[in-house]
């Protein structure tokens, strides 16, 4: 049987307490736990803050807007830590955080030397990596308006469709939750669609200016 109430207890009642208090900042300040600590799930706290919105508790564009800021703002937390300790102190910080596998910060980083900027924007569309990809971003260095920009546009990618999802479910949001996997590779689809999309009108533009 599905939960139909705001939960009481655990990490989504931490969060559903802290947006009772605070409001949509509150859902920007769990989102940003959860960029910084990958054992708490936006799959979790997006949803559980769209439901929020959805009982009128906050404003729809509100929630998203504060869990954009809540990503950005714990993404440059953890960008800091890569850029000031470097690699190894870096990593041996992170590999401490619970359910954090060594083999998932090799991943980011084999994602961040592959693609670079577009690691960043995608990370953020994929659990767990969505919090490492800021650790090798930070200790390259990455140019922090460009870190800035593409993790706001993946992050706000990502919010919109889980605190919406939540909004539309309602009492059901815990569905979100449980089939977040699925709801994650949608949404990677769905921005490679879009971005194909930008890049075939600016070279369809591009050749019909040529031959004007």
């Amino acid at each position: 049987m599905i939960e139909t109430t705001t939960p009481a207890g655990g990490i989504a009642g931490w969060a559903a307490h802290i947006m009772e208090s605070l409001g949509a900042p509150g859902a920007g300040l769990a989102n940003a736990v959860d960029t910084v600590f990958p054992f708490v799930p936006s799959e979790l706290i997006l949803p559980l803050a769209g439901f929020t919105a959805g009982q009128g508790r906050m404003s729809l564009a509100a929630t998203i807007f504060w869990a954009t800021v809540g990503s950005i703002v714990g993404s440059l937390v953890v960008y800091a830590a890569g850029a000031l300790l470097g690699r190894d102190r870096t990593r041996a910080l992170v590999e401490r955080i619970p359910l954090v596998k060594a083999h998932e910060i090799d991943r980011a980083e084999a994602w961040f030397a592959r693609h670079g900027a577009k690691a960043v924007f995608f990370a953020r569309m994929v659990p767990v990596l969505r919090s490492l990809i800021s650790v090798p971003a930070g200790i390259e260095r990455m140019p922090v308006v460009t870190f800035t920009v593409f993790t706001a546009l993946g992050s706000l990618i990502w919010n919109t469709a889980f605190v919406l999802a939540g909004y539309w479910l309602g009492d059901n949001w815990v569905l979100v939750e449980k089939y977040g996997g699925l709801v994650s590779k949608a949404v990677v689809i769905v921005a490679l669609a879009g971005l194909a999309y930008v890049i075939v009108a600016r070279v369809t533009r591009s050749r019909a200016r040529h031959r004007a």
